[in-house]
């Protein structure tokens, strides 16, 4: 663990809204990456066991940089820019400096909650995680699920040597794979926002893992996202599917929380239909992956999938309408020497059956304006890579309820 010590010296300029009082939650956000213990803290009158991965520093002449009203964020410790900068009105500046293992600060953070059955990380939305209408995607979103998911094993105790694989995992060459993922989102945060993510696992039938994700905005506690995933487990020199080992089974199921994010009524479960030459609207063919979109498991990351996705939509869809949902049903690997096409098809059109009449009116609950059928594949053999199903809200419709 002495290897993920570092030592930095860093200047990082961050919008000083994201600083504003908040009311107290009673909500600690500890460190929960490595096995390092520190003090057990109280926290709503129940005691969580604390666990940091540190990174050394040293003051820079002045004492350590602390939090932002006692919160970590994305593991950098923080002050209010009065303390820090005086009166500069841009935001405040976030001083990493070389020296003393005294004052060691956390370079990642996290924590488990409910008698460990739940896993809680915290956010701030980035400048380059936002797109052109200054809120974040949805290929954050999922970057932001993914990130949490792999710092629950690993805070877990139970990560092997694999890429969110555990130990008993990792002696069997086996790694987890994810094969269905259903997103809902009430609304997207904007650049400078602080989210709080949970994130949990329980059995999917006999040979699968079910692990669902909600995500709250820090200051409001409000629930603005929702998301449910079925994950099986792959060989990954043979790149066939495995049931799951007993000793795997072993690991994982004290950590299994019967619980549900999204209702059951509410997951959208139906079958996504497969996309033609002749059924398809819209095709987009010649996208090619790179090298960068490959992760540790060599094949392309899911999230990257998005993109792609999204490449066959039509523009003033991507202008006007928010992604309030997406399912994602993969199929198969892609590899970077794979040429890919991207085709879309309009479902529905039911903008004229969108009523208001609803109290709990958010666009969860709303019948969405658009909704797509999409499906991602090999340009040369037409192989099925992923399927997916989406629904659009009007931007202006959305933000007004």
């Amino acid at each position: 663990m002495a290897s993920m010590a570092a030592r930095i010296n860093a200047t990082l300029y961050l919008p000083r809204h994201i600083f504003k009082a908040e009311k107290n939650v009673g909500i600690d956000v500890a460190t929960q990456m490595g096995f390092y213990p520190s003090r057990d803290r109280a926290t709503n009158t129940r005691q969580h066991r604390r666990f940091s991965v540190m990174a050394s520093s040293s003051v820079n002449p002045r004492s350590h940089v602390d939090m932002i009203n006692g919160k970590k964020v994305n593991g950098i410790h923080v002050e209010e820019a009065g303390s820090l900068l005086g009166n500069m009105s841009s935001g405040i500046e976030l001083v990493k400096d070389r020296g003393s293992d005294a004052s060691l600060h956390s370079c990642l953070h996290g924590k488990f909650v409910e008698d460990r059955f739940v896993y809680m990380q915290t956010f701030v939305i980035r400048s380059y995680e936002i797109g052109p209408d200054k809120t974040a995607t949805m290929e954050t979103l999922m970057n932001l699920l993914q990130e949490t998911a792999l710092n629950h094993v690993t805070g877990s105790g139970l990560a092997g040597n694999g890429f969110g694989a555990t130990r008993e995992m990792s002696l069997r060459k086996l790694i987890w794979v994810v094969t269905r993922v259903h997103i809902q989102v009430e609304r997207y945060s904007r650049w400078g926002d602080v989210v709080e993510i949970d994130t949990w696992v329980d059995a999917a039938g006999k040979n699968g893992m079910r692990r669902d994700w909600i995500i709250r905005d820090y200051h409001t506690q409000e629930i603005i996202s929702r998301a449910t995933s079925t994950w099986v487990i792959m060989n990954r020199e043979t790149r066939r599917l495995s049931k799951i080992p007993e000793q795997v089974r072993q690991e994982v199921a004290p950590f299994y929380l019967n619980r549900a994010a999204i209702a059951t009524e509410k997951i959208d479960s139906e079958k996504i239909d497969k996309l033609t030459d002749g059924t398809a609207g819209r095709i987009r063919s010649g996208l090619a992956p790179r090298w960068s979109d490959m992760d540790a498991n060599q094949h392309v990351n899911n999230v990257k999938y998005i993109g792609w996705i999204l490449e066959s939509v039509p523009l003033k869809v991507l202008e006007e309408y928010d992604m309030t949902s997406m399912t994602l049903e993969f199929r198969r690997e892609c590899r970077q020497s794979n040429l890919l096409e991207s085709l879309t098809s309009t479902t529905a059109s039911l903008a004229h059956e969108h009523h208001c009449n609803n109290s709990n009116n958010n666009s969860i609950n709303r019948r969405p304006d658009l909704q797509y059928t999409h499906l991602l594949r090999m340009q040369a053999d037409k192989a099925e890579i992923v399927r997916a199903r989406t629904e659009w809200h009007g931007k202006q419709k959305h933000k007004s309820h």
